[in-house]
């Protein structure tokens, strides 16, 4: 687990972009100025509406049939500012002059697998001689049997693993795939379906070849979102759909899971590359990661998070721990939980004001070398001038590991002057690892089951809770509040963290090794332990 705060924040991987202007006579109104053979500066922009979703490194791979690279990738440790230069003007032009082009896919990362290294920043492209076998691609997601397919690629090949990590991975299986063909050009839909057939797990990939062809795919239980648009000739794509609007569409869909988009040949064609399954989207996305603006899969993250706040405000009157007065405030912790914290206050009759106020602008660089203490105190200010003397509501998102949530508590009494401080959870307790793109992977790292003996936390269990962080009172929302604030069956969304069930065999047999580890039956991280008791792919 690579991240620059491990702290209660839960880091997602990635968020990818893919923008294509297909042949035309009439260049599509949402191409820049400089017409459709650089459309390729477009991601850059498009990146930074995803940023939310990564800030370890940044890059592009475009197409250029006028070049002698004809596929050229660029990439860099930083945010999309830092590694682009967008500050530094004649920088940045000269960094989208060299790889402009008519077709491109970007990429923003953020480690649940691998190091923060800038071999391991995304797009990954495999130069080749044969067009069809030169390529580039990005992924957002997570591998769960990524150790399985690694053990069976060694096994059965000559094949050395250098980044072991999933990318590199899907990258060698990609290959091999295309180099069954030697002398014809593959079926890109028959690649993607074997493909589907081998990957467990989440992966939405973006990929462009020497060729001019994209691919556009979500995985088939469709974990993560992924949308997509198209104007006259110009086709985008991208994890969020902020991203799709802010550039001028309309018309945003979401891409169905097990779906791919293909672009060959200057035509657009979508095709299904696995069988329909039940769908398991992670709620994540909408309470979480995604940017309040987005519109995932047909349900509002900024709408859902105002719902949850709803939720937060009848379990308040049911439970009546708190007795609100004149001097009773409500405290979103920035800046995901605004918009509970927001609605809970509106249906409670209570002010939510900002007694915490978060620094945009300090470097993760910065950040890293701080301990925790200082780490919260560089990224969050307590305004005394608001919470001193006051009953403080506290609302947040979840809580994964305790350790950022429990010195900002602290930091409200000591700093901000709180007299009460009762933390109020948008989420129910985070109680089993992630193997689907969230950087969790233990039991063992999770603040929660140690605390419970069951999957609902009782109150006596919820007060321990708030003794151990330093709480007047603490509670969770319940699990089944989770579908209602996201307007979507239960059955659709994979809650495996606050469950503990599993949408995937690989995942269920990760979750066993996990117990076993926090038993002391096994050690090391979850998936070491995988690679031993693992069957071989």
């Amino acid at each position: 687990m690579t991240g620059f705060d491990a702290g209660d924040e839960p880091r997602h991987n990635c968020g990818v972009a893919a923008i294509y202007h297909l042949p035309s006579d009439k260049p599509s109104k949402l191409a820049p100025l400089a017409g459709a053979e650089n459309v390729s500066r477009l991601i850059p922009r498009m990146l930074l509406d995803l940023q939310n979703r990564g800030q370890l490194a940044a890059g592009i791979s475009t197409f250029n049939p006028k070049r002698g690279r004809l596929v050229d990738t660029y990439r860099q440790i930083g945010t999309v500012i830092e590694a682009f230069r967008l500050s530094h003007q004649e920088k940045y032009e000269s960094l989208m002059k060299d790889h402009s082009g008519p077709a491109a896919i970007g990429h923003v990362r953020y480690a649940t697998c691998g190091g923060s290294e800038r071999r391991l920043a995304q797009p990954f492209e495999r130069e080749h001689g044969c067009k069809w076998k030169w390529f580039s691609f990005a992924f957002n997601g997570q591998l769960a049997n990524y150790a399985d397919l690694r053990d069976s690629l060694l096994e059965k090949s000559d094949y050395h693993i250098v980044r072991d990590n999933d990318t590199e991975i899907i990258m060698h299986y990609l290959s091999k795939a295309l180099s069954n063909h030697q002398q014809v050009q593959p079926d890109l839909v028959e690649v993607f379906t074997r493909l589907a057939e081998q990957f467990d797990g989440a992966y939405n990939i973006v990929f462009l070849n020497a060729m001019g062809d994209m691919v556009v795919l979500r995985d088939p239980l469709g974990f993560h979102p992924l949308c997509w648009a198209q104007d006259g000739p110009m086709v985008a794509a991208a994890s969020e759909s902020v991203a799709l609007l802010n550039l001028g569409f309309k018309d945003v869909r979401s891409l169905e899971p097990g779906e791919m988009i293909l672009i060959q040949n200057g035509k657009l064609s979508t095709h299904r590359i696995a069988p329909k399954l039940q769908k398991s989207h992670c709620f994540f996305e909408w309470i979480y990661f995604a940017n309040a603006a987005s519109n995932l899969d047909g349900r509002s993250v900024y709408l859902t998070r105002t719902a949850l706040g709803k939720e937060l405000a009848r379990r308040e009157r049911e439970l009546g721990i708190l007795e609100p007065d004149s001097d009773t405030v409500i405290v979103p912790v920035p800046d995901t939980a605004k918009a509970a914290a927001d609605a809970m206050a509106y249906a409670l009759g209570i002010p939510s004001l900002e007694g915490l106020m978060r620094n945009r602008y300090v470097g993760r660089t910065f950040i890293e070398g701080q301990n925790r203490a200082e780490r919260v105190q560089l990224k969050y200010t307590p305004l005394r001038e608001v919470l001193e003397g006051k009953k403080v509501l506290l609302v947040e998102d979840t809580v994964v590991r305790s350790t950022t949530l429990k010195t900002l508590l602290n930091d409200l009494r000591a700093r901000g002057g709180a007299k009460e401080v009762h933390v109020r959870v948008a989420c129910p307790p985070i109680i089993a690892p992630c193997f689907y793109g969230i950087d969790m992977s233990t039991v063992k790292e999770l603040f929660a089951p140690r605390f419970m003996k069951n999957l609902v936390p009782t109150i006596e269990e919820q007060k321990a809770m708030a003794r151990e962080l330093g709480a007047d009172s603490l509670f969770y929302l319940p699990k089944e509040a989770i579908a209602r604030s996201i307007g979507m069956p239960d059955s659709q969304l994979c809650q495996a963290c606050i469950g503990g069930e599993y949408p995937t065999e690989t995942g269920r047999r990760l979750y066993q090794i996990s117990l076993e580890k926090t038993a002391g039956l096994v050690s090391g991280r979850t998936y070491e332990a995988a690679r031993i008791s693992a069957p071989t792919a």
